[in-house]
């Protein structure tokens, strides 16, 4: 019997690719394992919805892209989650390591290559994240969702594959999602996900106009943990700091979103045929990944896009109604949107590097 090593971890996005192929691999009979952080959401994620998946904790460091004392400590906790890994691969000898990316899967990746294990690494955004950037140094393959992508990545070991959705989140029910939410079908749901760790200025501009937007919409807002605000009180409008299994009923009953523009989610809403308006993560905060992730769905038709600089009240209105005017040409566009690979024909191509 095969087994994989799947890991990646510190955002939704580097877990949920992972998510999609479990399942495929439990299918073909292949033992699944998921090495991730000791306190990451991918923890959660994994320990919920991955059956019959064994997941074991790692030290893991965090890598920044600016000059701080934390990154020296941080050395030495990646070098600790080299060796962490190193027991845990000697200990399952797993045929593959399979990496989505973030800080804890560096080490992961390292410790294989130290014991020749073949990897595959996945990048979803359009340029390569820090973590991936090092890990396609020691990788065996790259996969990428973007074909912009195998510019900025080693020609001679990288694929260009397409997106890798959740098969479960086409399979929600509106009846469940309406029960979830205590919503009906009366006024259509408007969706909001501020990325895995929240957005304060989206939260803030959803709050500041709610008066406004709950009089159109049912809204279902995920806020990131730590920013519920338990003192609002409407009955057109539920929030949730996170959800996992909710999700796909969610999805069932969404009308529009707004959105982070993490590859993965935006992915998700095209599949689903979800008009959204994006609002990507500022160079202040990332490498710019984001932005580059909506600009190429804008410029395919399938969203509109704010950004962060340019959140306000009236601005966020605007661009919102402007999506609603558009929205039968903009489904229109998203049905030519199809995922370039199956998980079948993908994992027909993961099969021939365990063999």
């Amino acid at each position: 019997m095969k087994k994989i090593a799947f890991t990646g971890g510190g955002t939704i996005g580097h877990v949920a690719v992972n998510l999609a192929l479990i399942p495929e691999a439990q299918k073909r009979n292949i033992e699944t394992i998921y090495i991730g952080s000791k306190n990451g959401i991918e923890k959660e994620m994994i320990t919920d919805s991955a059956k019959d998946t064994k997941y074991i904790s790692i030290s893991s460091g965090k890598l920044r892209r600016y000059l701080s004392f934390e990154n020296l400590k941080d050395i030495f906790k990646v070098m600790k989650g080299v060796f962490d890994a190193r027991k845990v691969l000697k200990k399952e000898k797993p045929d593959l390591v399979f990496s989505k990316g973030g800080f804890v899967s560096v080490p992961v990746i390292i410790a294989a290559k130290s014991l020749k294990i073949p990897t595959i690494v996945h990048e979803s955004d359009v340029t390569p994240g820090l973590a991936n950037k090092i890990a396609m140094k020691f990788a065996t393959r790259m996969y990428t969702t973007f074909e912009e992508t195998l510019k900025y990545v080693p020609n001679e070991k990288s694929d260009y594959i397409g997106a890798i959705i959740r098969e479960d989140l086409r399979g929600g029910s509106k009846e469940e999602g309406y029960r979830l939410t205590g919503f009906n079908s009366k006024l259509p749901v408007l969706l909001i996900m501020g990325g895995s760790l929240g957005s304060k200025v989206l939260n803030e501009s959803i709050r500041a106009n709610l008066n406004y937007l709950t009089k159109k919409y049912q809204i279902i807002h995920l806020t990131g943990k730590g920013h519920l605000d338990n003192t609002i009180k409407n009955e057109n409008y539920v929030q949730y700091e996170f959800v996992s299994n909710e999700l796909m009923h969610f999805y069932a009953i969404t009308s529009t979103v707004i959105s982070r523009a993490g590859a993965n989610a935006i992915y998700e809403f095209a599949t689903l045929k979800l008009p959204m308006l994006l609002i990507p993560l500022g160079l202040d905060q990332s490498r710019g990944d984001q932005i580059d992730n909506a600009k190429i769905f804008e410029k395919n038709g399938y969203a509109k896009v704010l950004q962060e600089k340019e959140v306000n009240q009236s601005n966020l209105v605007r661009q919102l109604d402007q999506l609603e005017n558009e929205r039968t040409d903009i489904i229109d566009k998203m049905s030519n949107f199809k995922e370039s690979y199956t998980k079948e024909t993908l994992f027909n191509k993961i099969e021939e590097d365990i063999k």
